[in-house]
């Protein structure tokens, strides 16, 4: 099978490398060799090895007939949508990591006429999306969780055990290579909202969108609310929550109290961890690298591999329009933090105020 690259990035040049390193296996599994037979880049080419492929700055270059199967990992939304759109009407299959273009135009290609690969867009080294659409095929998917954004996690982690502040805690991932010069995308929670916006069309068969979906992030986490969260028996950890009710669905990504104790707590750094709710199985959790070169790579490998197997299911979500639940209209426990005048019969006054507002307390730590 011969495939065509767009981009030269670290997932495209993690692909190039397990292409090589696990050949023999790859061919076995997929019944052929994969091989990489043309790539493009909008930048000159870079010093890495591409061994035979021939090179080109026009995308348009991975439409020719010698290429079986183009693979998206360039990033952003309108040049891509371009190619993927070209290469569908040509009737060449797809793999890409890009959740950006896929939240904005997934709709257009998800109607079972189509073979789009996206194991490599949510959580690289996580198989969610074959679990959602083969696994757990035969379940009611009820609700999902998950921690999604590597760079998120990183950030809270930092905080939470090194007592280090948001701004501390983002240079060093800056630093590490683990959050851009311009991080808003990943810690305004617009990274996380993009995947989860893919994995509620996946699990509820509802339209990809955004609307309506509650979108926070972390740059009002601070290291007091973590410490409290701890003397509650809770992290803080920024997640996406996707909910059915009946005939509604709920969707929302914000900073999270999860218990100590739960699994989803535990898990620290860039790690990534989705846990899923279903009628049949009652719920299931992986972890996993959510990012990186290489596991980006393996999950875009998943869907080559399934492609020349001549088993890579089309993709069909938007059966279900549903309703979207509003953040308004969504009943959560809630964590809240109130500054308070130092003097007797305040705490009283605020649980009169709760208490007409319908609002019970679980839990209450008070400081001088």
């Amino acid at each position: 099978m011969r495939i065509g690259i767009a981009g030269l990035g670290t997932v495209a040049q993690g692909l190039l490398t397990l292409l090589v390193e696990n050949a023999e296996r790859i061919t076995r599994q997929a019944g052929m060799p994969i091989e990489v037979v043309r790539i493009a880049s909008r930048s000159m080419k870079p010093k890495v090895d591409i061994g035979e492929a021939l090179f080109d700055t026009a995308l348009e270059s991975l439409l020719h007939d010698d290429v079986d199967v183009v693979v998206e990992l360039m990033g952003g939304s309108d040049a891509a949508h371009e190619l993927i759109s070209s290469a569908l009407i040509r009737g060449k299959p797809i793999v890409t990591a890009n959740k950006a273009v896929l939240a904005e135009y997934g709709n257009e290609w998800f109607n079972g006429n189509a073979t789009v690969g996206i194991e490599a867009a949510v959580a690289g080294g996580i198989p969610i999306v074959s679990i959602l659409k083969n696994g757990l095929s035969g379940n009611r998917i009820d609700w999902l969780v998950g921690i999604i954004n590597g760079t998120c996690n990183y950030i809270l982690t930092a905080m939470d055990e090194q007592g280090t502040s948001f701004a501390s805690a983002l240079a060093k991932a800056q630093e590490l290579g683990y959050a851009e010069a311009d991080p808003g995308f990943d810690v305004d929670g617009v990274d996380a909202a993009q995947k989860l916006a893919l994995l509620a069309a996946l699990a509820f068969d509802i339209p990809v969108s955004m609307d309506d979906m509650y979108i926070e992030g972390i740059s009002g986490v601070t290291v007091e609310d973590l410490r409290y969260a701890r003397e509650l028996g809770f992290r803080i950890r920024h997640v996406g929550i996707a909910r059915r009710n009946e005939e509604k669905f709920e969707t929302r990504v914000h900073p999270s109290l999860i218990p100590a104790t739960d699994l989803v707590g535990d898990v620290s750094g860039v790690a990534n961890a989705v846990i899923v709710g279903a009628n049949a199985i009652g719920s299931v959790l992986l972890v996993g690298p959510g990012a990186g070169g290489l596991p980006t790579a393996s999950a875009v490998l998943s869907d080559l591999i399934e492609i020349a197997r001549g088993t890579c299911q089309r993709l069909r979500t938007g059966q279900n329009e549903g309703i979207r639940t509003a953040i308004t209209a969504t009943e959560s426990r809630y964590y809240l933090n109130i500054p308070a005048v130092d003097r007797p019969g305040v705490f009283g006054e605020i649980g009169d105020i709760l208490r007409r507002e319908g609002i019970s307390i679980e839990a209450v730590i008070q400081k001088p």
